[in-house]
């Protein structure tokens, strides 16, 4: 008997990417090309040295830096930034780094409605999608809305070069996780169950590469390349469980938003690929095994990512609170998440 014909709709995002070894030199004529004429530099302080050569990119368009972006987007963070925002009289910003850097840059294209022009250093994604996310008293809010997304995004492999080892695995596999969601999402398509399948693909072939030898060109550009394509897939579907999870875990206890991911993907791709039977075909072949699940976790194990939440803090008291928020607003997800199977989740995941 034939399939039934499959029906879907498929909303391109208005994306302009700039991709290549140098391409930051790029970043002047980006801003220019959108009209901007003060710009913000923003960044992370650890990352302030590449804001600067930002800034030093841009000359005279440049009207100053601010360094301070942290992960899960706090709302104090955001009021400052809106401060230096208005004390400059910017009219666009520059968001180099990862996804807390390019997270702020959205807070304030959503509160000021500010170009924005993103230049990303890690595997986040964050860049590809019109997903916003803000963190007050350790409550995690997130939205989607097209007006934060960058309106050019520039993806240099160079600038992932110094990225240390652990932080190319952690933030590799965040990637990989929303290629994930994206299969089993209810308004999928098939421009993007391809785009997820080569996103994983080459991030599975990549990671380990980098893991070996961190100055491997090619892999690091099949890396941030895959992490492009797996953004994309965040950015035109809604997330489920995972993402969910991550989200509570993350704004609640302040955890490191990608190792969180890492500790995590493989216990949920465990619990929903069984009743997605697309997703884990997907999969299976991206990672040339027929347990994708398991290959994921294998994967993790081989890249030195973290696989357990007490490693990074959780304690079993932490987790009735985690259970309570993800029920009272869940996520869609291919599988239904009740409280005894949750629990179980996060146990393993311990």
């Amino acid at each position: 008997m034939a399939e039934p014909v499959r029906s879907f709709v498929y909303e391109a995002l208005p994306m302009r990417v700039v991709f290549g070894r140098g391409r930051l030199a790029a970043v002047a004529d980006e801003v220019a090309r959108l009209g901007l004429r003060r710009v913000l530099v923003l960044s992370t302080p650890g990352q302030r040295a590449l804001a600067e050569k930002v800034e030093e990119l841009l000359g005279d368009t440049a009207v100053g830096i601010f360094d301070q972006a942290r992960m899960h987007v706090p709302v104090e963070t955001v009021a400052g930034a809106l401060r230096v925002v208005a004390e400059l009289e910017a009219d666009g910003c520059v968001s180099i780094g990862g996804g807390s850097t390019i997270g702020l840059g959205k807070a304030l294209a959503l509160r000021r409605a500010l170009p924005v022009v993103a230049v990303p250093t890690t595997y986040a994604g964050s860049e590809m999608t019109p997903i916003w996310g803000l963190t007050e008293n350790s409550r995690k809010q997130t939205g989607r809305d097209p007006a934060v997304l960058p309106r050019t995004v520039v993806y240099d492999p160079d600038l992932t070069t110094s990225l240390p080892p652990a932080v190319s695995a952690t933030s590799g596999l965040n990637a990989m996780a929303h290629a994930m969601e994206a299969l089993y999402a209810p308004d999928g398509s098939p421009v993007v169950a391809a785009m997820a399948e080569q996103g994983v693909r080459a991030l599975a072939l990549a990671l380990p590469v980098l893991v070996k030898d961190p100055a491997d060109a090619s892999a690091r550009a099949n890396a941030l390349e895959g992490a492009w394509l797996c953004g994309a897939c965040l950015g035109a579907t809604t997330m489920g469980l995972h993402h969910k999870l991550c989200h509570v875990l993350g704004g609640m206890l302040d955890l490191p938003h990608a190792d969180t991911h890492s500790v995590v993907l493989p216990h949920v791709a465990a619990f929903n690929l069984a009743q997605a039977p697309g997703a884990r075909s997907a999969l299976a072949r991206a990672l040339g095994d027929e347990d994708p699940a398991g290959a994921i976790g294998s994967l993790a194990d081989q890249v030195g990512a973290p696989r357990r939440l007490s490693d990074l803090g959780v304690r079993e008291s932490d987790l009735a609170a985690v259970v309570d928020e993800v029920l009272a607003n869940p996520y869609a997800n291919p599988r239904p998440v009740d409280r005894p199977a949750l629990v179980r989740l996060l146990e393993g995941a311990m």
